[in-house]
């Protein structure tokens, strides 16, 4: 099905109707927002006690030297998996009463292409997005070029997506 008057491809309005469909919307005044700003705050502590954020430690990892990043990212993702079980049984809504859905996921050989890219990118740098703000929130002020980097490599792939194998 193709969209004419807006020039979308079948995949494209699929994937906009998926994303609205986990949207809120409601309209709410900039102060909601602090909210996730303390969560943020909290959270990146977190990374920094438990060294989420250290290179040294990440390095350990991608040499095999030590399970602690192994445990982190193996409790995130039972903490993961405990929590959509949940919300799915007991069918749990947003603070706002809005239900909370999920969309399966179609695999694609993409994906491993693009896993490869981010690990290679994870274990060169040091650095993964979601510790990116922490490192330089804690001074690490180089890992910058990094997070430019992610930036830029987040838009290039936006404007190669059509062409890239699926």
């Amino acid at each position: 099905m193709d969209n004419s008057a807006t020039g979308n491809t079948d995949f494209e309005i699929r994937a906009q109707d998926t994303i609205c469909i986990n949207e809120s919307q409601l309209q709410h005044k900039w102060y909601h927002n602090i909210k996730y700003l303390i969560v943020g705050v909290l959270f990146g502590i977190v990374f920094v006690k438990a060294e989420v954020i250290s290179w040294f430690r990440i390095q350990e990892m991608f040499r095999l030297q030590s399970f602690h990043m192994y445990g982190i990212i193996g409790s995130a993702i039972a903490v993961g998996i405990l929590s959509v079980w949940l919300i799915k049984k007991f069918n749990i809504r947003t603070i706002y009463g809005e239900p909370i859905t999920f969309t399966p996921k179609k695999f694609n050989k993409g994906q491993i292409y693009g896993g490869l890219i981010f690990g290679l990118g994870w274990g060169l740098t040091g650095a993964c997005p979601g510790p990116l703000f922490v490192q330089i929130g804690t001074g690490a002020t180089v890992v910058a070029v990094v997070l430019l980097s992610a930036i830029a490599g987040t838009w290039m792939y936006g404007k190669l997506r059509d062409n890239l194998p699926h």
